[in-house]
């Protein structure tokens, strides 16, 4: 069990680091669109840093692999919301992004609820499903890809009206954890085809399950609707709310498709069950939008000022 949690924080630490290079790249490329994905691949691809983002969220993902197989779904879903503080550091320092106290409070939240989730955890009593049918993984997935896709199109048109407010992003986010949501669910179930016996039976058996399929479906609309987004929003908000969507999906869908039962103990289930409520709480009290600037301040006019020296 502490194998898997050790691979979750490594994840965690991984996938901030990724997150904020990519934005860092981005602040210097010119503007992105989901309605020129050729445009936007062109431009990724040709910076350096973004890449190395890349490689580092990928590393990351590949962490993941390792927490599915020795930890349940919720739990490490519970783990995985804690890289939240992390990004948020590493997007104070590297991005210069402030945090307001109403998004600093959410933090703090969220990490009760990371700590409601590890204390719901014990060793040799949480069982890994490995299995989940094919029909009931398409049922939950389909329709969350395209709820993910329309809602972020709503977002892109209402943020194209003129007279609107400043939208922080975290429309975009929850867009874009769900269709996170669904590759998660696409890892859990490629960590449980892994195996170092039979190799090319397992290697059929994947090609033969909807997880390779629905990684493919998801890694290009997700990277288009993630970079299009993460340029234009901070990524201290923007990041959080689509892993806080990422981590709900994946524990309460997750959990029901693996067939993963919860603790049977009352304690441990308040707790598993209390910090799956608190991050939802936070979800929903995060503001839409950012404050608008100050108007600049009206220039003295000399006379005026001459008026008020000879008071």
């Amino acid at each position: 069990m502490w194998w898997g949690v050790g691979a979750a924080l490594l994840a965690n630490a991984l996938s901030s680091l990724g997150f904020v290079l990519e934005k860092r790249a981005l602040g210097r490329l010119p503007s992105l669109s989901t309605r020129r994905p050729l445009a936007l691949f062109r431009h990724v691809l040709g910076s350096p840093l973004w890449i190395g983002g890349s490689l580092a969220l990928l590393a990351g993902f590949v962490a993941q692999l390792a927490v599915y197989r020795t930890l349940p779904i919720a739990a490490a879903q519970g783990l995985f919301i804690s890289g939240l503080v992390l990004l948020v550091l590493f997007s104070s320092v590297a991005l210069g992004e402030q945090v307001s106290g109403r998004e600093r409070y959410a933090l703090g939240a969220i990490l009760a609820a990371l700590l409601m989730v590890v204390l719901s955890l014990k060793e040799g009593e949480d069982r890994v499903g490995l299995h989940a049918p094919a029909s009931l993984v398409l049922l939950v997935c389909v329709p969350s890809l395209a709820l993910g896709v329309w809602l972020y199109a709503a977002a892109e048109r209402r943020a194209r009206r003129l007279h609107r407010l400043p939208t922080n992003g975290a429309e975009y986010g929850i867009a874009v954890g769900l269709l996170y949501g669904v590759s998660s669910l696409a890892i859990k179930g490629v960590s449980s085809h892994l195996t170092t016996t039979g190799l090319g039976g397992a290697v059929r058996e994947l090609l033969t399950s909807p997880y390779p399929y629905l990684l493919l479906f998801t890694f290009p609309f997700g990277l288009v609707m993630s970079q299009a987004a993460l340029q234009r929003s901070r990524a201290s908000l923007i990041v959080p709310v689509c892993t806080t969507v990422t981590c709900l999906f994946t524990a309460v869908l997750g959990t029901l498709a693996f067939g993963e039962a919860l603790p049977e103990d009352p304690v441990r289930l308040a707790l598993r069950i209390a910090g799956t409520a608190l991050a939802v709480s936070v979800l929903l009290a995060l503001p839409r939008h950012d404050t608008p600037p100050p108007p600049p301040a009206t220039p003295t006019r000399p006379t005026d000022l001459s008026r008020e020296l000879t008071r």
